[in-house]
């Protein structure tokens, strides 16, 4: 029988029965009458099968422990990611000592705490975000005296320093017994690792150098990202120092390229285009060049959709940005802010630089470069800045040379008695000016011109010579001579650019467009009159055509236009009354003649007062709402005069 449950306790050692089992044979010998000696033996062993069963369990334990050691120094060798390193650290402890949770902290050292830094089995957000001041808590005195601490029920231990946060955060976690042992390298302590349970529970020894040995393993973990962190970062500085070096190099290289492209430019006789491709070529993007008035004066390079840049603006026929355009004023900006700092400038993705002489402002270089400038690029668009100014100095002294001559011819146009047309067209025919072509003149006054002559006259031969016109001072006033169609919106232009240059208001009158030597002359004189009428009619600062003053231009003109006149005023009414037998033109002279009453006119024609208002409505409708306004009413009765006079002298003249 003892044979039999010694087997039968061998095969309960074999198949790792619970330990409440071994208690199985020995209650089937009391049930079966064993005597009490043979009790005894199986008790003994019971005992010794226990002892086994008890070694076997640290073996397996023990087992586990080493190859959860083994597995994280593998991790180690093949560290990769801080992070999961440290998580497959505290996992590990959790696991071998089966608690509820395991975490660990680490040392702030510029705040003189640690922080949580890795939890595993935690559920409470304010537990997982837990700093412990040194001697705090049971972290908190474990990092003071770098000494392992357990307890199997932290809230009544008294050895530790309670904290409100503290107590709360592990309240809410609902831990009971905490194991805390530092993360050591060296004599430094750089954070703890712990195992907790939420029920009280003393840990063993090997329990506790379990602990010790995964936190070793975390603490070279964390140095050996330190290592990598700083070695990597070496590296990069090292990498990113030799791109700044290759950079420069390639910027020196670049600037050299560029100053003897420019140089060459210069010395060959080059122009501003040839400077435009210059930049491009060397900085790899794309660049206009505009003018003191905003035209531009070249461009080179394209886009990659093959658009040449307009920073999103288009431009007019005669060369203008167009004003109407988005960012135009960010561009007067900039050119404003780069002539201010004596560099270029960047805005978004495009750079300005200012095209200055002196004081003066000649334009600007814009750039978008299809990758970032480094400051020896922004020094090469200076630069090309630079002789940008050099090269347009050198294009005014040409022109002002080119100027004068044709000056002197619009001079002998306006100024003098016409002797010999054929000989003033064959001048003209040679500076390639058609004087037979409709020409619009343009008489700039006198007011804001006083102390910028030159500059104005500079301009003004620059302005009408790109349009195959010609520039004089005269008495004075500025006078261009431009192929236009209409004098309107010619003089307001010239105004408007004039103005902007000069920073003053300018007043431009304009005439024409005339043909012939003769023409040019008289429709000087209307122009000059025009701008004396501007300023006293308190326009000073616009322009206008003399045929757009209304009855003031009539006036003035000395080619009276007295049927556009009326036909421009009341040419509506009249054949409106012409085309179906109507008299509104009697209502309205009716209606001013008894002094703009509506009863009084309708006495005066013998109708009914709702007929002459019915009249009037219609006239608003044929001739604006704005017809009674006084300036508009006074050109309308003196339009209805001029045609009484002119349909009784064609009356007249029909009589036998």
């Amino acid at each position: 029988m003892a044979r039999m449950s010694t087997s039968v306790f061998l095969e309960l050692l074999a198949r790792e029965a619970a330990a409440v089992e071994f208690e199985g044979p020995l209650v089937a010998a009391r049930a079966a009458g064993i005597p009490a000696g043979n009790l005894a033996e199986l008790e003994h062993v019971k005992v010794l099968a226990l002892r086994v069963r008890a070694l076997l369990e640290r073996r397996r334990r023990r087992e586990e422990e080493l190859s959860g050691l083994y597995d994280t120094a593998s991790d180690l060798a093949g560290l990769r990611d801080l992070d999961a390193v440290l998580d497959a650290i505290v996992h590990r402890a959790r696991t071998l000592l089966g608690a509820d949770v395991a975490y660990l902290t680490l040392t702030d050292r510029d705040r003189g705490d640690t922080y949580m830094r890795v939890t595993d089995g935690s559920i409470s957000a304010r537990f997982q975000q837990l700093r412990l001041g040194l001697g705090e808590g049971l972290g908190g005195l474990v990092t003071q005296t770098a000494t392992p601490y357990v307890t199997a029920n932290y809230k009544e231990d008294g050895r530790f320093r309670h904290t409100n946060d503290i107590d709360t955060g592990v309240r809410e976690e609902g831990l009971v017994a905490i194991l805390g042992v530092p993360l050591r390298l060296g004599s430094t302590v750089i954070g703890v690792l712990f195992a907790a349970n939420r029920a009280e529970r003393p840990f063993a020894r090997e329990e506790v150098s379990l602990m010790i040995s995964l936190a070793a393993h975390a603490a070279v973990a964390i140095d050996t990202a330190r290592l990598l962190s700083e070695t990597q970062i070496a590296l990069d500085e090292l990498s990113a120092a030799n791109a700044v070096i290759q950079a420069h190099s390639a910027s020196v290289e670049r600037a050299a390229a560029a100053h003897d492209r420019m140089t060459s430019v210069v010395l060959r006789g080059g122009g501003v285009e040839d400077v435009a491709t210059a930049v491009t070529d060397v900085l790899d993007g794309t660049l206009v060049a505009l003018d003191a008035a905003g035209r531009r004066l070249a461009t080179a390079g394209h886009l990659d959709n093959g658009r040449h840049l307009d920073n999103g603006r288009h431009q007019d026929p005669d060369g203008h940005l167009d004003a109407d355009g988005p960012g135009l004023d960010d561009v007067a900006e900039a050119v404003a802010a780069s002539r201010g700092e004596g560099r270029s400038v960047r805005r978004g993705g495009v750079w300005v630089a200012a095209v200055v002489a002196g004081a003066e402002n000649l334009g600007a270089l814009i750039l978008r470069p299809r990758r970032p400038l480094v400051d020896a690029d922004q020094q090469i668009l200076e630069r090309a800045a630079q002789v940008t100014a050099l090269l347009l100095l050198f294009r005014r002294t040409v022109a002002e040379a080119e100027g004068r001559v044709r000056g002197e011819l619009l001079d002998d146009l306006i100024s003098r008695p016409i002797g010999d047309p054929d000989a003033l067209r064959t001048r003209a025919r040679l500076l390639g000016v058609d004087l037979d072509a409709p020409h619009v003149v343009v008489a700039v006054g006198e007011q804001g011109l006083a102390a910028h002559r030159q500059r104005s006259f500079s301009w003004a031969v620059s302005f009408a010579a790109a349009r195959g016109g010609l520039a004089a001072m005269q008495r004075g006033r500025v006078v261009l001579m431009v192929p236009a169609p209409h004098a309107g919106p010619l003089a307001r232009e010239v105004a408007r650019d004039l103005g902007r240059i000069l920073g003053t208001p300018i007043t431009a009158g304009g005439a024409g467009p005339a043909s012939g030597p003769a023409g040019v002359a008289g429709a000087f004189r209307d122009a000059d009159r025009a701008a004396t009428a501007l300023v006293a009619l308190g326009r000073a600062g616009d322009g206008a055509s003399t045929a757009e003053l209304g009855f003031v231009g009539l006036l003035l003109g000395q080619d009276r236009d007295v049927s556009g006149f009326v036909a421009a005023t009341v040419g509506a009414v009249v054949d409106y009354d012409a085309r179906r037998g109507t008299g509104l033109v009697k209502t309205l002279e009716a209606y001013f003649g008894t002094g703009c009453s509506s009863a009084r006119a309708a006495e005066l024609l013998h109708v009914h007062v709702n007929t002459v208002t019915q009249r009037l409505d219609r006239v608003g409708a044929l001739l604006g709402a704005d017809w009674q306004r006084p300036e508009r009413a006074l050109e309308v009765q003196l339009a209805l005069r001029l045609h009484r006079l002119r349909t009784r002298e064609d009356a007249d003249r029909s009589e036998p």
